[in-house]
């Protein structure tokens, strides 16, 4: 099945149910279905054929939600285009990633401009919000076609996005997802938590993202999307409370804000059935914060834009025993491997590792990406022998649970020793005034490179580089304790919220012979 055919279950059988609430307004499932008819059949009476490459440049709103299901009713190739992007960056990605039409909200109208400006090959820009300054409006793209649109059968491995990777250190490339891809992250999703008539999901980050393709699991059951008002943590725990929110997706950072606001007792969370965090490794420390403040609802999802947040997953149940305890070991870890998902810990020689050792985190199934667009290079550097090859470091329990030991490329070697920073960094956020923190290798003549801490603390909070190089030699030795601790009050991070460890690296290694890359 098709993310659109999840949607007309929702119209089927729950068309009376609210499916979008944004600040300025609201449609039912039946309401929402007539609109995005309209825009489907629209693509194709203006010319676009199937498999036309269509971009939403819009803030998180119910127009964009229309917007979207419109394209993938016309079976449209979904581009995602990240609001938070530079324009230089989206330039880039529309002409790269071959973009026919580009909808977009009247508040980008002067990015639009100049995308337009140097992307000439795009054919439409729509302004589905009023009147843009380029292209035509939304009313005016659909004047004079028909109001229903029939959808095709759907064919085996028909593209149904192109999503870009991080592009933290270069261009990004181009992920090619089907539609099976998509089915079997909704499948992984559906076995693995609670999915029930009445859920509520808070859309916070972009749907460009996670997001995104999150709020589409609630369509066959008849949910919600709600957009929350603003993107800040009183919003969001306000939104919560109103709406008796079930689902939401958040980055670590912004859960670790809402921990350290001074109003985060003041509202209800009891609503709350799945609080799932992810895209970074998040802080086993706050996530006990979490519980005590959230209750039995913390939830994680691990993949990558190659295979997208369903590769492990892990429930509240996963990690509580019978009597509501933690298990503070489960808590540590990503979970264990999705239902439709092969997931191993393999070694350099491609050979699985024995249980307990350290390997990359590889995957295999459909949830797998058909590789990158016009990269065969990438593509085969990714895939070795059937298996998808994360880039992740993590070692895995005798009863099937994965633990993260880091990223591969964010290994220091000092002196000859190994020393993975998500260790070190899951020891510095157990300090109460830390709110988050990086660690990084930085030039060293006598050991190649040293560990260094970059601390991001809590309004208000303070401690020590002599507090933190303890902590961390008391628990780790002194090989793993950072020789230095730099204070900062930002954190540089992407525009989806990860904290650009390569940007924090060109600080220390301009002018030096190599770098950490």
């Amino acid at each position: 099945m098709r993310i659109i055919d999840f949607w007309d279950q929702g119209v089927a059988y729950h068309a009376d149910n609210q499916a979008f609430v944004d600040n300025t307004s609201k449609y039912t499932y039946g309401e929402a279905d007539k609109d995005i008819h309209k825009i489907a059949a629209a693509i194709h009476g203006n010319g676009f054929a199937k498999g036309a490459h269509i971009g939403v440049y819009a803030p998180n709103s119910n127009d964009a939600w229309l917007s979207l299901l419109g394209l993938m009713r016309a079976e449209g190739i979904w581009l995602p285009i990240n609001p938070r992007n530079s324009v230089e960056v989206n330039v880039d990605l529309s002409d790269r990633f071959n973009m026919d039409i580009m909808f977009y909200d009247a508040c980008f109208n002067a990015e639009v401009k100049a995308i337009a400006e140097q992307v000439p090959s795009i054919k439409a820009f729509v302004c589905i919000t009023g009147d843009g300054e380029t292209g035509v409006s939304l009313a005016d793209f659909c004047a004079g076609h028909s109001d229903f649109h029939q959808i095709g059968e759907q064919v085996d491995n028909e593209l149904a996005a192109i999503f870009p990777t991080g592009g933290t250190t270069g261009k990004s490339k181009g992920v090619l997802m089907n539609h099976e891809a998509l089915e079997t992250f909704a499948i992984n999703w559906f076995t693995h938590f609670k999915f029930e008539e009445n859920s509520v999901h808070l859309v916070v980050a972009p749907m460009t993202h996670s997001a995104g393709i999150m709020g589409c699991l609630h369509f066959m059951r008849g949910g919600t999307n709600v957009i929350t008002k603003h993107v800040d943590p009183l919003s969001i725990m306000q939104d919560i409370s109103e709406h008796k929110v079930t689902h939401l997706f958040l980055p670590p950072t912004v859960m670790y804000m809402m921990l350290a606001h001074e109003e985060i007792s003041n509202y209800d969370y009891s609503s709350l059935q799945h609080f799932v965090v992810g895209a970074a490794p998040t802080s086993v420390e706050k996530l006990k914060e979490a519980c005590k403040v959230f209750g039995p609802c913390m939830t994680e999802a691990y993949g990558q834009t190659e295979a997208p947040a369903a590769i492990t997953l892990k429930a509240p149940w996963d990690y509580m025993d019978k009597d509501g305890n933690i298990n503070e070991d489960r808590l540590a870890g990503i979970g264990r491997p999705a239902g439709l998902n092969m997931v191993k810990i393999l070694g350099e020689d491609g050979l699985e590792v024995p249980r307990g050792e350290a390997g990359e985190i590889c995957v295999k199934g459909r949830l797998v990406t058909l590789g990158y667009l016009d990269n065969p290079e990438a593509t085969s550097e990714a895939h070795k022998n059937g298996w998808l090859w994360t880039g992740d470091v993590g070692v895995m329990s005798d009863d099937g649970y994965i633990k993260i030991v880091d990223r591969s490329k964010d290994l220091i070697i000092t002196g000859g020793f190994n020393v993975y920073p998500n260790e070190v960094e899951q020891v510095i956020s157990e300090n109460p005034a830390v709110q988050e923190c990086s660690v990084i290798g930085v030039p060293d003549e006598k050991w190649g490179e040293s560990v260094k801490a970059v601390v991001q603390l809590k309004p208000g909070q303070t401690t020590t580089d002599e507090d933190v190089i303890a902590a961390v030699k008391a628990k780790l030795g002194s090989v793993k304790a950072p020789k230095t601790v730099d204070f900062i009050d930002d954190l540089p991070r992407s525009p989806n919220g990860k904290v650009m460890k390569a940007e924090l690296r060109k600080t220390y290694w301009s002018g030096k012979d190599r770098a950490v890359n």
